[in-house]
């Protein structure tokens, strides 16, 4: 079993959903991006998800195109982002990390040894938010053999017949994009999602985790309570970005800051389901 299956049957034993936030490789820098990694799973996390910078990022909003933007001015690479996991394998043996990012930097890294070198690395899943499921052979053909998932990404628009081939092969969770549009612009419904989340399990026994619109405590708990995790993204970013000082450099609290919000949202998650069996 593979951390990120271990994880999700650890946290289904003891009831709760999970935490999945998100970091952007290299923003603001390489050692601050480093220090919020390695405090995550302190701070609550049950998996992290990082960013992989790229310069043109079309599914990402203004808050993590300007962290992409960061993040390759101080040095961002793919081969950066793998160094980072690399080297919070040596810490943590146990928390699952997912590479989030596009597939042109993937291609240009060549997909057989990107996929031997994130497994080695120690990365447990892939979402390659521009690659669908029709171009999925290239990567698909090395996947298994380095030990990764590769998660799929189901949108609101994605209809019943389309389900079953956007999900082929799929591993580790299903990730559904909870809005249309890009990141960090707007929140989901409570009733779009009791809705969309049934559909998405009639065709996968993965678990589920809305991303895309989670940015309070409260909204990650809702997440919680209609699916398995809460991916919360911009918010943190922009938490990130005020810290910082006029010339785009952090501060000696910036990663605390972050940190700090993602306790929050822990804290709501671990208690959302307590919550909605008392009331």
């Amino acid at each position: 079993m593979g951390r990120i299956a271990a994880r999700f049957a650890k946290l289904r034993a003891e009831g709760r959903g999970a935490l999945i936030p998100f970091l952007e490789a290299y923003d603001p820098d390489g050692a601050t991006s480093m220090e919020i990694l390695r405090g995550m799973p302190a701070a609550g996390a049950d998996l992290i998800e990082i960013g992989v910078p790229f310069t043109d990022p079309a599914a990402d909003g203004p808050t993590i195109q300007r962290a992409g933007q960061r993040a390759l001015k101080a040095g961002g690479t793919l081969p950066g982002a793998l160094a980072m996991v690399e080297g919070f394998r040596r810490e943590d043996s146990e928390t699952p990390v997912v590479l989030m990012g596009y597939l042109n930097p993937i291609l240009a890294y060549g997909a057989e040894r990107f996929c031997r070198d994130a497994g080695a690395a120690g990365v447990d899943g892939l979402i390659v938010v521009d690659m669908p499921a029709e171009e999925a052979d290239e990567l698909m053909a090395h996947i298994d053999g380095a030990g990764l998932d590769l998660i799929r990404l189901v949108a609101p628009t994605t209809n019943d017949a389309r389900l079953p081939l956007v999900l082929k092969g799929a591993g580790g969770f299903v990730y559904h994009v909870a809005i249309t549009g890009i990141t960090g612009t707007r929140s989901a419904a409570e009733e779009d999602l009791a809705t969309a989340i049934p559909r998405v399990r009639a065709h996968t026994d993965l678990p589920v985790a809305i991303g895309f619109g989670v940015r309070t405590p409260a909204q990650a708990a809702q997440a919680v309570r209609v699916a398995d995790a809460a991916v919360v993204a911009s918010v943190l970013i922009e938490t990130l970005a005020a810290s910082l000082d006029e010339h785009g450099q952090a501060q000696p609290d910036t990663a605390r800051q972050v940190l700090d919000q993602v306790r929050g949202l822990a804290q709501a998650v671990r208690e959302a389901r307590v919550g909605a069996v008392a009331a």
